[in-house]
Formats: C-alpha cells, structure tokens, sequence
C-alpha cells in the first residue's frame, strides 16, 4: 500500500433496507483505483491510491433515492481503464413495519466506472416491479475477450434467469441459456458456469460455453474422492487454475476439467452439516493459486417460526469454527488466516491482501431491517501470510447435526487441511462405544481415491492423534451418535 490510507475502512449499522445485513463487496484495485460496494446502503467508493481523494456513488442513475441494496455476489470485471460492477439495488428502497421489504423498484444492473476520467455510466437496468418477486440478479461479470462482450450469470431471483451476454458498449443484452447459473470462471478458450439453484439443491452441473465456436455443453459432477456423498452443495465461486476449473460449494469443492478428460471430481472440505460454507465470497488468484474464504455465519434465520423452525433455523444458527481464508496450491490446500462470521470479498493490492469482513448474516424473507445491521471492515494482511504457518483454529461440534443428512444417507464429515500445522488432534465424546474412519487425502490433480484407517473408540472421552496423517482428512462414525460431540484442535 506504500503509506496510502484508506479514507473509509470500518462501517457500523447504517440506513440499508434490505434482509439483515450485506456487506462490503466487490473489493478490486485496478488502474490506481480501489473500488468497492457496501450493501445495504448501496453505495459504490471508487479511491484513488495516490491521492487518497474518494468517490461516492449512490446508484440514483437507477432510479430515486433512498437507494439500498448495491451487491451482495462480488459482480466485478476490469477490462482495459474501465471497472463494471453488477448486483442489484432497491432504487428507491421500500421498508415496511411489518418487517418486509417491498420489490417493486428493486432492479438488476450494471455500470461502467472509468479510471481515466472518473466517471461513472449506467449500462443496463431490469426490474419485473412486482411486490414480491424480482429479476434475477448479476451475480458475476467475466470477461469474453474474443467477442468483446461481458458474460453475466443469473441465478439469484423470479424471473430472467440464466447466462446472458451484453455489449459493454451499448448496453444490449442477450439470453445465451436459461439455466440458472450463479458464477463462471474462464479456463483456456471456454467459460465454464455453475448450473443449480442455491439454498434449494445447490451445484447441479456444469457448462461450458466454447467462446470462438459459441458452442454451449453441460458436465455431470462426479463422486466423492473419500466416497462418501456430499450434500446440499450451494456454492460460492468459481476459479481456474492449473488448465481446471474449480467449484467451492458447501461441504467442500469439485475440480476438474472434462474438455481435458478429467471429470468434476469433490473433495471434502469443512463439512459439518451446517450452513458453513464458502457462500457469498469470491476466490481471486495469488501466486499461482487460488485464495477463498469458508464462511460461520453468512446466511442464517433470525427467529424461528412455523416456516423456518428445527432444522433451518439450528443448520444456520450453529457456528462451529471461525470463517477460515484457504489457499489452494494443489495437492496442498492451507488455512492462512481465521476470521469471526464472514468474509464478503477479497482483493490484491500492491503486495497486501485486502479481506472484506462483517460480523452478522443476510437474514430471511420476513426479517427486513430499515438499517444494515453489522459491522463491517476491510482487515490488510501482507501477502507473506500465504508462505507463514497457519494460525491456531479449533472447530467444535455436536454430533446431532450430521441428523440433518439422514435422508441423503450422509454420515462424513470433516474435510480438514493439516498442512502447517505440528500438533493437530480430533477429540470425541460419545455416549457409547463405536468405530471410526479416517479417510487421508489431498487434492491431487487429476483426482485420486482417498486412504482410510479405522479406529476403535469408548464411550466418554477419546483423542486421536492426527499428526501421523497428512494433506486432509475427513471422518465418518460407524453408528450415528446424537448425543456425541466432536472438537477438531489444529495447532
């Protein structure tokens, strides 16, 4: 950063109509300017680094004020001097007392900011104006640099869902699928999507659009590489690396590239049958690699209720570790940071990494707020803290969640990188004898099957020293333990 400070980089509970809280999104430096959007009070800051001079943007070239809304997916390209930035915003917002936000003026969008001249152009707009329904919104922007086009995936929303195409320069859209699809990521000549609906089945396929032929083909997902099924797999972003396309989904992540003869392979990580997961935060490449955050507490259900009561409001309210930053350098795969509820963005700057954090969740349908209400903060590490040993991160756990899965026959859980760390140990208290498997694995490319080892347990207290495995390991008990607990210590 070179002594620039960043005139805003805290943000308490502020006006933002919308369902709990958003966050800080969008987070990318380009051309001497760092931008970003924070959700809910939909508002865009553009910084130049050099001078420190800040632009403030409200989206009313939308429509009127008050505006709330902005981003909540990390839609964001850079391409020559210009900045696009997607989402969606309430223009003007609609609060009602009975906690529920009106969608009437709620739209879909995407602007040009211009790094030269420090401008800002509203390229396209969409809204259905229905009360409760709205257009799917842009979850992502990439780049199509044979035809000069931006890509935009929708998954998010009623109505107009799908991959689209639009014409940076004049702003005409149009529908090259309709299936919904949240994220893309380019890998060599063909833009790979994410197919499925989030917070109902999650990532169902994928499909690759050939950018010079046009030609679009969707890829089955493969199985588990430590053969145990994975489930509800909603998914945060993509990301290409290594010639292979690479999914983080609840649960863990798939990688492969079919175009090469190498399916979609999973392999497990942080997977506890709760809502943690790598959902609402982008993966951007450092040093080769690939940098993500798994996220506590991104999404969740405030109070429960006859719609949302056991399960949903237990899945989304139980916090069983940190958020924790990943660095992904095949087969290796290193926690380098832990965070409290959710990282929303991450971003590169000038030797440091910028991680966008916040302390509460997007709410549901009926728990609208006149006010965002977290508090929300850009943290600036120094890029050496990809190469540094893993801060201490314990994960905690009762063993009645798994129950969650009993209808998809799911049972493993874990998914935990050891890289890094000397004295790593599983703790388990059950409430009977049982037996369980240790399956050792990494992320090798192409994918290969995961080694197991079995070990007997009492009933009370056991500990098991993982130090004498390596790379990830995932576990699986031989008979369900409702009353059991789990505590995973990495240190």
């Amino acid at each position: 950063m070179n002594g620039m400070l960043l005139r805003n980089y805290s943000f308490p509970p502020r006006y933002g109509p919308e369902w709990g809280s958003g966050g800080i999104f969008g987070l990318r430096y380009h051309n001497g300017v760092l931008y970003y959007t924070l959700a809910f009070e939909a508002q865009a800051h553009f910084t130049d680094v050099k001078s420190g001079k800040e632009k403030l943007y409200d989206f009313t070239l939308v429509g009127n004020a008050p505006t709330s809304g902005g981003d909540t997916y990390n839609a964001v390209e850079s391409v020559d001097e210009f900045l696009y930035f997607g989402g969606w915003v309430h223009a003007p917002a609609v609060y009602r007392e009975d906690r529920r936000i009106l969608f009437n003026n709620k739209y879909s969008h995407v602007h040009v900011y211009d790094t030269e001249n420090d401008s800002i152009r509203l390229l396209w707009k969409e809204s259905l104006h229905h009360e409760t329904d709205w257009a799917g919104e842009i979850s992502d922007i990439i780049y199509d640099p044979y035809g000069d086009r931006l890509l935009l995936p929708r998954e998010d929303g009623h109505a107009n869902l799908g991959i689209y195409s639009l014409d940076r320069r004049t702003g005409k859209i149009e529908r090259l699928s309709d299936k919904p699809s949240l994220k893309g990521a380019v890998v060599h000549d063909v833009a790979f999507f994410g197919i499925g609906r989030n917070f109902r089945e999650g990532l169902k396929e994928m499909m690759a659009l050939d950018m010079i032929t046009g030609k679009m083909e969707s890829f089955p997902l493969g199985g588990s590489v430590d053969g145990g099924v994975y489930v509800k797999p909603d998914y945060g972003d993509l990301a290409s690396a290594y010639n292979r396309v690479f999914a983080f989904v609840r649960g863990g992540l798939f990688a492969g590239n079919p175009l090469m003869d190498e399916g979609f392979r999973f392999y497990r990580l942080f997977d506890f049958y709760t809502l943690y997961s790598p959902y609402r935060v982008n993966a951007v490449n450092v040093g080769g690699g690939i940098l993500t955050a798994f996220n506590a507490h991104h999404d969740a259900v405030y109070r429960p209720s006859v719609e949302y009561e056991g399960l949903a409001w237990k899945a989304t309210n139980t916090i069983v570790g940190p958020s924790v930053l990943v660095y992904i350098t095949p087969p290796m795969v290193r926690i380098v940071a832990a965070f409290g509820a959710r990282v929303t963005s991450i971003a590169k700057m000038d030797g440091k990494i910028l991680v966008a954090t916040n302390t509460a969740p997007n709410t549901s349908s009926t728990e609208a707020t006149p006010f965002d209400t977290g508090n929300r903060d850009i943290v600036i590490l120094d890029e050496n803290v990809l190469q540094e040993r893993p801060p201490a991160v314990s994960f905690s756990l009762p063993l009645a969640l798994p129950s969650a899965a009993r209808d998809f026959n799911a049972g493993t859980f874990g998914g935990i990188p050891l890289d890094g760390y000397r004295e790593p140990r599983l703790i388990l208290k059950l409430s009977e004898d049982n037996r369980l498997t240790v399956y050792e694995y990494d992320l090798s490319l192409p994918a290969t099957e995961a080694e197991s080892e079995v070990f007997e347990l009492n009933k009370g207290r056991n500990v098991i020293d993982l130090s004498t495995f390596s790379g990830i390991v995932s576990f699986e008990l031989w008979k369900k333990d409702f009353k059991g607990k789990v505590k995973i210590d990495l240190r």
